[in-house]
């Protein structure tokens, strides 16, 4: 990791720059494999199955009902507990129309209608993403969504992975369809002779998944958010548990060779010299214990380690760096909790690390990256609805708001405007 003691101001801009990996080198691959979905449906994304997965499939759609014996009973209550979490957080945003009458005889309100049909795309190969699926079926069987479509690459003996399958039948879902990239991003978009289109699509993936979101998305099919790489970033201090932080870095690190990990320590309360020195040896001897330990080498690299003079400080870079995930791990965790302005989801304190959040406490995983926190949340209950307005309106109340409407739509020289109300009125 690099180390950046207290960095001017007009430096952060440099800092906060994430891994660069371009998209024009893959877009032209993704575009091709989007217009053969679109043109060849099924027999297109079963070419690509058999080509980036090794998979040799006769069909897509994989019926659920069967046995999970490969599951131990104690990842099985392990799930169990995670959903039951996940479903009471989600549960808990429910919303109940609220009934305002913003002048006599107007009565206005909003409310939540499920999403019809979604999409949602769960991650396999090195690491098959099975928290994805609970952090994602779940609020769309609590949304009320009519149809959930799961798709996830497939081993290479057209087998998917047991938890994965146990988590479906638990949501009550009668078939998956065995695809995962750019492909299966297109026959959910699109449609194909056996996968169902859908209206909007979740989940995280590879710079190739996240591509070819982004470009079915201006051809009309939503997207969860704007995703990339895991990231995390950690604030410590002089008495942080290096151990504790080391670890922490590490879980974001072992996702991929283009995440980026950061760690920030304010001096305000004490030299942080020795501590950080600390952490960094424990970060070298645990990334050499890890299995992964290669992919999370490479995300070191891209990594970064800043030392400020002042908490405000600390809390301001992190505000502009906009982290997926921000780990207070200070003895004021809770204090600088409050000066959060941006962040994907937040951990207070050394007991609360990010793996938590990842896949039991309850909040959910699917987080905007890249700096997209400034402006976009993470996964929710309202992601798998769409808020409608409605407005009823008395004959009194026409005649208080009418002539009102008349003038305004007149300024507008918009005349039918009027006349829907004159005539009315009349």
């Amino acid at each position: 990791m690099k180390t950046v003691k207290f960095p001017e101001k007009e430096q952060w801009g440099e800092l906060i720059q994430r891994p660069n990996f371009e998209n024009d080198r893959i877009k032209d691959s993704v575009e091709e494999i989007l217009a053969e979905v679109k043109k060849s449906g099924d027999a297109a994304v079963l070419n690509f199955t058999r080509r980036f997965d090794d998979a040799d499939l006769n069909e897509l759609k994989m019926d659920l009902g069967g046995d999970t014996e490969d599951l131990t009973e104690d990842l099985k209550a392990a799930i169990n507990l995670a959903m039951d979490n996940i479903e009471r957080f989600h549960s808990a945003q429910k919303e109940e129309p609220k009934k305002i009458e913003t002048s006599r005889g107007v009565t206005c309100w909003r409310k939540s209608l499920p999403i019809e049909k979604v999409g949602l795309y769960v991650p396999g190969g090195t690491a098959p993403l099975l928290s994805s699926l609970m952090m994602l079926g779940v609020p769309a069987k609590i949304a009320g969504c009519r149809e959930i479509v799961v798709c996830t690459p497939p081993n290479r003996d057209g087998s998917i992975h047991p938890a994965i399958l146990y988590i479906a039948q638990k949501l009550g879902l009668k078939v998956i369809y065995r695809m995962g990239g750019a492909q299966a991003i297109a026959a959910i978009a699109y449609g194909t002779e056996s996968v169902p289109k859908v209206d909007k699509i979740f989940g995280p993936g590879n710079r190739f998944v996240t591509l070819a979101k982004q470009l079915v998305q201006q051809e009309g099919t939503a997207i969860d958010m704007p995703a990339g790489p895991s990231e995390v970033l950690v604030i410590a201090d002089a008495k942080s548990n290096a151990a504790f932080v080391a670890a922490d870095l590490l879980s974001q690190a072992e996702h991929g060779a283009d995440s980026q990990v950061v760690l920030t320590m304010s001096e305000e309360r004490g030299d942080v010299s020795d501590k950080l020195r600390e952490i960094l040896d424990e970060v070298e001897s645990q990334v050499s214990a890890l299995p992964r330990q290669e992919v999370a080498r490479k995300a070191l690299e891209n990594s970064l380690a800043v030392v400020f003079k002042t908490d405000e400080e600390a809390m301001n870079f992190s505000n502009t760096y906009a982290p997926e995930h921000l780990i207070l791990s200070t003895e004021n965790a809770r204090e600088l909790a409050e000066r959060v302005q941006t962040a994907g989801s937040v951990f207070i304190g050394k007991w609360s690390c990010e793996s938590l959040g990842d896949y039991a406490s309850g909040t959910n995983h699917t987080l905007p990256t890249n700096g997209f926190a400034r402006s976009y949340s993470g996964v929710s209950l309202d992601s798998f609805v769409k808020k409608v307005t409605f407005q009823e309106v008395t004959r009194e109340g026409l005649e208080n708001i009418g002539r009102a409407v008349e003038l305004l739509a007149e300024a507008e020289g918009l005349q039918a405007h009027k006349n829907a109300v004159s005539i009315r009125l009349k």
